[in-house]
């Protein structure tokens, strides 16, 4: 219980309120904290033990929240305003003791800086931008986390743009990392040619790219090798015996898709097949895409033994089909598909596929991001990483 007068909260009946005012519930609506219970009238303040150490209100007569200021915290603390802005920015020793007071203050007025201004400031926000072409694609969502943690640890927080694969929609993501003023940005395009990514590099805005590479840019990428993987799940289903392997490829316009194919396209030759053309199938990299090209290849009359998903969510759509053909896996129908996402390994059957290496991309991603914002390198650099056969049992003989 404080009196009116009492300094130490600074809680006074503003003029004009009446004498003995009703109990006052203060809801998240009217002053944006949780829920306090408070007895107003022109000499005692009595506020909930719990929150007692937690928030200082100042009240208008209309009962509205006051925003705490620098110069609040200063006050409190008993320090200088440049004491407080030392200690928030880290940019010069300020002692133990004084430190702690200023913090104590911040906490009690639940004071929050204004990360804009400080940014401004500093000339750097501390933000790195993510653009992703699609996040229901769980290999986009399982590298934006890995993205994140990596960030996260070097104290960057990272602002997620999905931009459903369409250019308009990248185009204005972008325009709103100039406005938050990024740091930098990790870029995993929405096509083969990206007019977004010449923009941020026009106005010499770090940037690297993840996954999908863009012809005729010089920028820094980490990348996997695609043909490679494609080559290696193929091979795989050569030596298990299968002979007419069919490929459920990605969009034409994307490097990874095209890159697989070709791998495919080399496996078979190598082999001394002859490659049908019936057996290969474009889908959009989502289940249903899948699933349709899945229900095309195993009604043909001579249909494949085998099939090679270009990633891991047409893999899922075929598995369906197969499913509903009433076509036993592994016995009457192998396949592989293309990420290791987490959900490979829990269907049923379980998925064999070839892994990409998402944390370490991520980390990779990062690393080379922070060598940018922080002017450590000058000349593109570009990462490739090798993928991974996982054998499950979608693949078994």
């Amino acid at each position: 219980m404080l009196d009116k007068g009492a300094n130490e909260n600074n809680l006074t009946c503003p003029a004009g309120c009446s004498d003995s005012p009703p109990n006052v519930m203060l809801t998240d609506d009217k002053c944006h904290k949780p829920s306090l219970d408070i007895e107003l009238n022109p000499f005692v303040v009595i506020i909930k033990e719990r929150f007692a150490q937690t928030f200082s209100l100042n009240y208008t007569c209309g009962m509205k929240m006051t925003t705490m200021t620098i110069k609040d915290v200063a006050e409190r603390a008993g320090v200088s305003i440049t004491t407080v802005s030392h200690v928030i920015n880290g940019t010069r020793f300020v002692s133990e003791d004084l430190s702690s007071r200023v913090l104590e203050a911040m906490q009690f007025l639940n004071y929050q800086p204004n990360s804009l201004a400080r940014s401004l400031r500093m000339g750097q926000s501390k933000t790195i931008g993510l653009i992703v072409p699609d996040n229901s694609n769980l290999f986009f969502a399982e590298i934006a986390r890995a993205i994140e943690d990596n960030g996260f640890e070097h104290g960057y927080s990272v602002i997620l743009c999905n931009t459903d694969d369409d250019p308009v929609k990248e185009a204005a993501y972008v325009n709103v990392l100039f406005a938050k003023q990024v740091d930098g940005v990790i870029f995993i395009s929405s096509g083969a040619a990206s007019e977004s990514l010449k923009k941020l590099l026009d106005a010499k805005i770090p940037v690297v790219v993840v996954d999908r590479e863009i012809s005729d840019i010089q920028v820094d990428n980490v990348l996997v090798d695609n043909l490679q993987g494609g080559y290696d799940a193929t091979h795989a289903l050569l030596l298990s015996g299968h002979r007419r392997i069919a490929c459920i490829a990605g969009p034409s316009d994307l490097t990874p898709s095209n890159q697989r194919l070709i791998g495919y396209y080399q496996a078979l030759e190598e082999a001394g097949l002859t490659i049908d053309e019936k057996l290969v199938v474009r889908g959009n990299f989502h289940p249903q895409s899948g699933y349709v090209a899945g229900l095309e290849l195993l009604k043909q009359n001579d249909r494949p033994t085998a099939i090679f998903a270009c990633n891991d969510m047409m893999a899922f759509g075929t598995l369906r089909a197969a499913y509903e053909l009433k076509l036993a896996i592994p016995g009457e129908l192998a396949v592989i598909g293309f990420d290791d996402i987490e959900l490979a390994s829990y269907v049923i059957p379980t998925l064999t596929t070839m892994a990409q290496p998402k944390q370490q991309m991520g980390r990779m991603a990062v690393e080379l991001i922070l060598d940018r914002i922080n002017g450590q390198i000058t000349q593109s650099r570009t990462i490739v990483l090798p993928p991974q056969l996982i054998s499950r049992r979608s693949s078994e003989n």
